[in-house]
C-alpha cells in the first residue's frame, strides 16, 4: 500500500459521475463498478462527517460556454439528451457539495477551491470518469493548489485502457498517492475515530 495517511481535513471529490458520462463504455472498470466504489467511498466519508464533492460538467446547449481554444480533436459534439449533466442518483445526498464545471478540471472557473478552503481541507481523495481528462486535470490543479492528493485507482476509468494506465502509473505518483477503494477505506477507518 502506497498510501500514508488520511488528513483530519480530507474531502472526497468525485468527477463527472453523471447520467451522460456513465452511459459511455469505460475500461478497465465499467461505469457501474466506478459508481459502486465511489458510493462506498462517499458513504464512508459521510459517516466520518467529511465533505463529499460531486463535480459535474455542463454546458450551454450550443457549447458556447466551453473552453474556446482550437484543438485537433473534434469538439464536444452533438446534442446531449435532457438531464445528461445530472449526477447519478446513487451518489446524490443532501448536504453534499455540487460543483459545476465547464472545463476538464474542476478547479478553473469554479468555486471548488473556495468550498474546500472554507472548510479547512488539506487533502482530497479523487475518483471519477475519465481518468486521463477530468480526474487527471483536477489532480494536477489540486497538487498545484497545495492539497495532498490521493487517487482511488479502482474508482476511476477511461475510454482507453492505455491512457488510463499512463495516468495511474506515470502521472499520478508525481501528483500524490494512489490506492484502491479498499485501501483508502481501511486507512480512513484507522485514522478517523
Amino acid at each position: 500500500m502506497t498510501l500514508t495517511t488520511v488528513d483530519e481535513r480530507t474531502a472526497l471529490v468525485l468527477i463527472d459521475l453523471q447520467r451522460g458520462i456513465v452511459g459511455i463504455p469505460t475500461v478497465p472498470h465499467s461505469p457501474a463498478e466506478v459508481v459502486s466504489r465511489a458510493s462506498e467511498l462517499a458513504e464512508a466519508f459521510r459517516a466520518h462527517r467529511l465533505p463529499v464533492v460531486l463535480v459535474r460538467v455542463s454546458a450551454a446547449p450550443d457549447w458556447s460556454d466551453a473552453a474556446p481554444g482550437r484543438t485537433e480533436a473534434r469538439g464536444h459534439g452533438g446534442n446531449w439528451p435532457e438531464g445528461w449533466d445530472e449526477v447519478v442518483d446513487e451518489l446524490r445526498r443532501p448536504g453534499d457539495i455540487v460543483v459545476t464545471k465547464r472545463n476538464w478540471g474542476a478547479f478553473y472557473g469554479t468555486d471548488l477551491d473556495l468550498q474546500l478552503r472554507r472548510r479547512g481541507m488539506t487533502q482530497i481523495v479523487l475518483g471519477g470518469i475519465a481518468t486521463s481528462a477530468g480526474v487527471e486535470s483536477t489532480a494536477r490543479a489540486a497538487h498545484e493548489h497545495g492539497y495532498h492528493v490521493t487517487l482511488a485507482t479502482d474508482a476511476m476509468a477511461d475510454r482507453d485502457e492505455e491512457v488510463h494506465r499512463h495516468s495511474v502509473e506515470r502521472i499520478f505518483p508525481r501528483l500524490g498517492e494512489t490506492g484502491t477503494t479498499a485501501e483508502i477505506l481501511e486507512l480512513l477507518a484507522k485514522t478517523r475515530p
